[in-house]
């Protein structure tokens, strides 16, 4: 058995194979109070699974360096995402209609709860693009006319953070917001059995239009744009802006990869995301 090395953490260009226990320290040391527990967990650096070959332990260590480093380049782009100057202030108090709890007139602001500064608002492609010929829900909703009816590849994300909603809840504001009926939104909530998300329609606002969640053709975006309060103004942070970013050709945006868990355990298998044209769906079977 190799001897365990040892590692001045606090410089970058010691980390080489050793990286998985100098990464333990300087999470513990630059993100106090984040991931407490694991960061007490033993380092293991010559980790081994049953059967295994030479050969597979030698690529497996390979992609476990470029496993660090991209561990390191998501914190390094999460802290310029922190430091990011604020943007312009919010052009208005839109007024929604809330769909769950009763519904009626919901502004902008009211958004906002005590102690909490942070807003995230997630937009809804309900109605899909207009192109997306994936099937249609059952239920009532899947009465309504292909075109009209949500997209599948949203609902898949709302699907898990209406799970992570009350999670999120202790520490900011989340709302969903869709360009459609709030019957209709009702409707589908109740089909899908979402219980915790904020649901707003935005169907007599510009909301939509101004943070570039429709196009000037009125096709609906799914795009997450991120709001702050500071003192008496309400501003904008960030968005989910890679959406509009030049890309390889083929390749999807992946703007919204971080909040949409399917991706990330398929990316963890040797089939990958595969190529089915019509995945997610709205129900299988």
């Amino acid at each position: 058995m190799r001897a365990r090395p040892t590692c001045n953490w606090a410089d970058d260009r010691c980390c080489a194979r050793s990286t998985t226990s100098c990464l333990l320290a300087r999470t513990a040391t630059l993100l106090p109070g984040c991931s407490t527990r694991l960061s007490r967990l033993p380092v293991d650096p010559d980790i081994r699974f049953p059967g295994e070959s030479d050969e597979y332990r030698r690529a497996r260590n390979k992609l476990l360096d470029a496993e660090i480093e991209l561990r390191r380049a998501i914190e390094r782009v999460a802290e310029q995402r922190r430091a990011l100057p604020l943007s312009g202030p919010v052009p208005d108090d839109y007024c929604f209609e809330g769909v769950l709890d009763g519904g009626g007139e919901v502004r902008f602001s009211e958004l906002f709860q005590a102690g909490k500064n942070t807003l995230v608002v997630y937009s809804f492609m309900f109605p899909r693009w207009s192109g997306d010929t994936r099937r249609g829900p059952d239920g009532e909703t899947g009465k309504l006319p292909l075109v009209e009816t949500p997209c599948p590849s949203c609902t898949s994300i709302l699907d898990s953070l209406d799970g992570a909603a009350r999670h999120l809840g202790q520490r900011l504001n989340l709302a969903v917001v869709a360009k459609s009926d709030p019957e209709r939104i009702r409707t589908f909530a109740r089909e899908r059995g979402w219980r915790s998300l904020r649901l707003l329609s935005s169907r007599n606002n510009a909301y939509n239009r101004d943070y570039h969640a429709e196009t000037q053709e009125g096709e609906q975006v799914p795009i997450l744009n991120v709001f702050v309060r500071d003192g008496e103004q309400l501003r904008h942070s960030w968005a989910t802006e890679l959406m509009f970013a030049p890309r390889d050709e083929g390749e999807d945006p992946r703007h919204v990869d971080s909040i949409w868990p399917i991706w990330s355990v398929l990316d963890l298998t040797p089939a990958g995301r595969g190529t089915e044209a019509d995945f997610p769906k709205l129900h299988y079977g």
